[in-house]
């Protein structure tokens, strides 16, 4: 699901204040402590004009809704001041198979961790090979010896910070300023931190994903993958994620 740019990043509070005060509109919400929840797919325009001129900040139900747009907020508000917006899908593995899917193309070079959550391993052997990009993987703790794992059309470097299967933390600064040396992204799987504990961005990272499966949600209850750009990559994102009818 995504949306026009969120507001919150700029935000000098600590986590555990932004953690509940991020993504309310007490005004908006009548007072009432938490966000209504929208349920709807058409949205209403006041004449046919703004519906042609696509006025209004929500568009189609697709594309976010007023509670979508409050965990957006929060999330931004998490990830810092370097967080163009947050793009919201339905499992981790949707985050990073999103991801991918915006940034390579036939005969491109993208590099992996080697200690990369297993469905993603399987997604780049099994989709990505299918449609003619190459995988190669990387000891983790490689750093700026990365350089000659580099070819011309090399598009993107996959870290996990910590791995998700020896917790390895990569060094991110260094990769970063060799991936971005060849005009590469760099992606973080940034499920075990999450940006209450690591936020990747501000350390070089052009795209946080997460499972909030996970340490997000917190209960085991509820399944979604956050995925979180940078203002170069944050377009990328958003058009892949209408392309694909990810909601």
């Amino acid at each position: 699901m995504d949306s026009s740019q969120p507001q919150g990043a700029q935000n000098p509070q600590a986590a555990e204040t932004r953690l509940v005060t991020a993504g309310r509109d007490t005004k908006a919400q009548k007072g009432f402590v938490n966000p209504p929840v929208f349920h709807g797919s058409t949205v209403l325009y006041p004449t046919a004009e703004d519906l042609h001129a696509h006025r209004g900040e929500f568009q189609y139900g697709r594309h976010g809704t007023p509670t979508t747009r409050a965990l957006q907020d929060v999330l931004m508000a998490l990830e810092g001041p370097q967080c163009a917006g947050v793009g919201l899908v339905p499992s981790g593995l949707s985050a990073i198979s999103t991801t991918l899917l915006a940034i390579a193309k036939a005969g491109d070079p993208i590099r992996f961790c080697d200690n990369a959550y297993r469905p993603t391993r399987n997604f780049c052997q099994g989709m990505l090979a299918r449609y003619g990009v190459e995988p190669t993987y990387f000891d983790p703790l490689i750093g700026a010896e990365i350089e000659k794992l580099f070819k011309p059309n090399t598009r993107a470097v996959l870290v996990e910070a910590p791995g998700s299967q020896s917790f390895e933390m990569p060094d991110i600064p260094a990769i970063a300023a060799v991936a971005h040396g060849h005009g590469a992204l760099v992606i973080d799987d940034n499920t075990w931190a999450t940006p209450l504990y690591h936020r990747s961005l501000e350390l070089g990272v052009d795209i946080s994903m997460q499972a909030g499966t996970k340490y997000i949600g917190g209960h085991s209850d509820i399944m979604f993958g956050t995925i979180s750009p940078n203002a170069k990559a944050w377009p990328i994102i958003t058009e892949n994620i209408r392309l694909l009818g990810v909601c």
